[in-house]
């Protein structure tokens, strides 16, 4: 496929409730590679993704996931609807891209937040999955949550005091539901302190990653409450993965699907425990720790793309 001519589009599918923004580029008929945000509310961003993977032979598709980036309308905008951004309302979205762009089946990668929602994709339409290359591996269990919430709170006791002080929680309320309840709330102006001090924490907790660089998360505040909102709205409720639709224990549902999991072990906001085991319930995924790297990072994306090569070679193997 190696000079063959490539293209870039894209454009929205009209959802129920939302419209979701997807872009696509590459090769029009090569091997198609979604790539799925962290977040949940950091949207496509400025595309770096799209470098990836060779436009010769792949085509790459992202989406900008309900709620936030070019998708419409934004969660802040639409407060009324937020109880309807659920992962299971994700992974319909993905299903109508899919469908909108006629691909019948598609390797998908994501990162930290976007590894949650590959896997519970994977998990619902395991039919439509060639493969998974995820970096930053996150399944968003309750234990998940409590440690980067709390737990990690250890490491950095000065800065989580003022965090936790700061929720205003109310008696038998954990810290990220008070920041939920606050960033969801009718007095915008407190969501707006709120989504400050959630940046900071955000800001200090990722501050051991070696890439790490003083300062907000986000400058502006758009972007800001978005994420803050998204974020808090999915991981006070365990990312809407409970009651039967937990990851890890139907992880073994996916064996026969190649899966690659990536991760840094100076990941202290989401410790390599959970990408191991992810990769024991899972006989046909492989694990690879960057021992250098935290929560991603330049060689947990070269990882990346020669785990899709991979999987891609053998498809091709296959027939």
């Amino acid at each position: 496929m190696t000079g063959q001519s490539t293209e870039t589009d894209s454009g929205w599918v009209d959802v129920p409730h939302a419209r979701i923004y997807w872009e696509s580029t590459g090769h029009p008929t090569g091997v198609p590679v979604l790539y799925l945000h962290g977040g949940p509310g950091s949207s496509l961003g400025s595309g770096g993704y799209r470098k990836q993977h060779d436009p010769a032979r792949f085509r790459t598709i992202g989406l900008d996931q309900r709620g936030c980036g070019k998708s419409t309308p934004r969660a802040q905008d639409d407060l009324g609807n937020l109880h309807r951004n659920t992962t299971q309302m994700l992974v319909e979205d993905i299903e109508a891209v899919r469908e909108h762009l006629g691909i019948g089946k598609w390797i998908v990668t994501g990162g930290s937040w976007g590894s949650t929602l590959a896997l519970a994709y994977a998990l619902t339409h395991p039919g439509r999955v060639l493969g998974l290359a995820l970096v930053a591996v996150t399944t968003t269990s309750r234990a998940e949550v409590q440690w980067i919430t709390e737990g990690v709170g250890t490491v950095f006791p000065e800065a989580w005091t003022e965090f936790a002080a700061n929720a205003a929680a109310q008696p038998g309320e954990r810290v990220v539901e008070a920041y939920a309840r606050r960033l969801a709330g009718e007095d915008r102006d407190d969501a707006r302190l709120a989504a400050l001090d959630w940046d900071r924490w955000e800001s200090t907790h990722i501050s051991l990653d070696p890439r790490w660089r003083p300062g907000p998360m986000f400058d502006d505040e758009r972007e800001r409450m978005t994420f803050a909102l998204l974020v808090t709205h999915y991981w006070s409720r365990d990312g809407f993965l409970t009651s039967g639709q937990d990851i890890i224990p139907r992880i073994h549902e996916l064996d026969g699907i190649p899966g690659h999991l990536i991760h840094g072990r100076r990941d202290i906001s989401g410790p390599v425990v959970t990408p191991w085991k992810v990769h024991q319930g899972w006989k046909s995924s492989k694990l690879t720790v960057i021992e250098t790297e935290g929560h991603g990072g330049p060689e947990s994306a070269k990882a990346l793309a020669q785990a899709v090569e991979e999987i891609a070679a053998h498809l091709a193997e296959d027939g």
